[in-house]
Parts: C-alpha cells; structure tokens; sequence
C-alpha cells in the first residue's frame, strides 16, 4: 500500500543511534517481479534492517552489499536476479532488479523525509546514483514511479491508505483490528461512547459524534477511504454529504440495495447531486450479502485495497 513511513522510521532511529545507515532503492525491473520499482529497503551498520525486494531471495545479499556500501561510502548499483554477476542469487519469477544503494551523509534529510510523510504529503526523493546525496521535495504529479536525470534518480511516492469509519456497530471494532494488522491507519467517528474507548485502546484515532451534523473530524485527503457502518440510518445524510464533497477516493455505505435507494432519496432532499451520488459504493465490499461483522469488514478492507491501487497503482 505504498507505506514507506517504516523505512524512514527505521532510518531515524538509527540515526538517533548514530549508525551510519544505506538506503537501498529499486529503480529498474527486467521481467518479473514482487515489487515495483520506487520500492526500498534500509540497513544500519550494525547489520539490522527493514523492507524487502523479495520473497526472502536477495535479502541477505542486499544487507551483505548494504554494509560494504557503509564501508566506502559512496553510492552504487548493483544487479540481482536475470543478468546479474552474483550467480548463486535467482528469482523465483525469473525477473531482475537493479537497486541503487545510497549511504545517507546528510542525516537532517531523514527527518525531513519522516516529517513530510506524517504530513501525508506527496514526495519525491531525489538521489544522486554517484555520491552520496539525498534530498527531499514536494510531490508532483507523476504517472512514473522513477525517473532518471543523467546522475539523478526521481522517485515519487504518495501518502498511504487511510481509513475513516463512520458508524457504530461490532463491524467497525473489526475493521480497525483488520486494517490494523493489515498496515492501514484507522479513524474512527461514532456516536458510541464504548467503540471510541475501544478503538482508542487498541490504537486507533477516535472522535466521539455528538450530533449528525457535518463535523470537522471528518476531513479527509484525496488518499483516504470513508467507510459508513451505520445501523441507524438517520445520522448518515449530513456526514455523507460532506464525505462526497470531498476528495476522498472512496466513499462506501453498507445496507442493502433497498436502503441505498431511500439514501439516494434523502440525500437528493439535502442538495447532494446524482453526480456526487454516484461516488458512493453501496451494497460496500468485494463479498455479496455480507451479513457477520468479521466478513463485512474483510470485504470491506479488500474492496478499499483494490480500489486504491486501481486510482494510484501506477504512481507507487
């Protein structure tokens, strides 16, 4: 889901370690592979690491390279998989990874690069493939996972995932659990006192709704889903009006195809268009008929995962 908050994570608490760190990044496949190009994996001199390139092939020959990189300090490339010199090393797919491994001098750029993450801001990192230089800028708009300038290498990355839940009910303590373990940040807005005490302990962003009135705990970024678990429907019109005004990439209702007709109806009466209507999916989820808790909300989550990729899958 294009999280790379854990890599930089990892990199800054090495850097408070005051290791010296290499951040490894695949900027060309050949063939087949598990990952996209963009994606990157960090190791610390004391031989520690986090991310992966594979199922487990090339991983301990990357932390391997990582630490000679350490040891000379200077920025290289170096093929796995289909054409690489290393010939005890091959992919199960056949396929070949080039991984450009830069040992990070500038260390205040770890900490830019976090921040701008928490954020939830659009990034491109900016990496010189012959030294060791890195610097973080704002993110454009770009359908290229990585692009190359003579000595620099562009790799754009966009906010994760993110989950809204707007409801009350055991479906939506599922979700958070679900998309907890899945690597997806929950918030949760209900009405329910004992859902935002739960939630809360088991780590989630919570709101507790007072009224059913739009609400500026709802306010959601163009790579966040809104989920409405309501049972009682009276409290859904305002909040989904201000949800499809949006730019939420998602926007799902559960309920039965005879439900989403009357919202339709009362959503019409409060001004939202046909146009903005037609944003909502309802009956939500991958799965028809979805009736237990822990099923709606596995539905839910693969319908969202699918959905994400689908809008920004060329661009992680």
């Amino acid at each position: 889901m294009n999280n790379i908050a854990p890599i930089f994570e990892f990199l800054r608490q090495k850097v408070a370690e005051k290791q010296k760190i290499v951040l490894i990044t695949l900027i060309a496949v050949t063939g087949a592979s598990t990952r996209n190009p963009g994606a990157h994996m960090a190791v610390a001199e004391d031989g520690s690491s986090t991310g992966s390139f594979s199922g487990g092939c090339v991983e301990a020959a990357v932390v391997a390279e990582a630490l000679d990189v350490i040891g000379g300090n200077q920025a290289r490339e170096v093929r796995f998989g289909a054409g690489s010199p290393y010939l005890d090393i091959r992919l199960p797919c056949g396929g070949g990874i080039d991984l450009l491994f830069t040992p990070i001098s500038e260390l205040s750029v770890v900490s830019a690069i976090f921040d701008r993450i928490g954020r939830r801001e659009p990034l491109t990192l900016v990496i010189d493939r012959q030294g060791a230089d890195i610097r973080c800028e704002a993110g454009t708009e770009c359908r290229e996972l990585v692009k190359r300038d003579g000595s620099q290498i562009f790799v754009h990355h966009i906010p994760a995932a993110r989950i809204c839940i707007l409801g009350h009910g055991p479906s939506v303590e599922s979700l958070v659990r679900l998309s907890g373990s899945y690597g997806i940040d929950c918030a949760v807005l209900s009405p329910d006192a004992g859902i935002i005490d739960t939630v809360t302990g088991e780590g989630a962003a919570a709101g507790l709704l007072k009224t059913a009135e739009p609400t500026p705990l709802l306010d959601p970024d163009p790579w966040t889903a809104c989920i409405f678990y309501f049972h009682d429907h009276d409290w859904e019109a305002a909040l989904m009006k201000q949800a499809l005004a949006s730019p939420a990439f998602y926007i799902g209702a559960m309920g039965s195809r005879k439900t989403h007709a009357r919202r339709l109806q009362y959503l019409a009466d409060i001004g939202v268009s046909a146009e903005e209507s037609e944003r909502m999916i309802a009956p939500i989820g991958l799965i028809p008929s979805t009736r237990d808790p822990a099923t709606l909300a596995l539905s839910t989550l693969a319908q969202v995962v699918e959905r994400y990729h689908q809008c920004f899958g060329a661009r992680q």
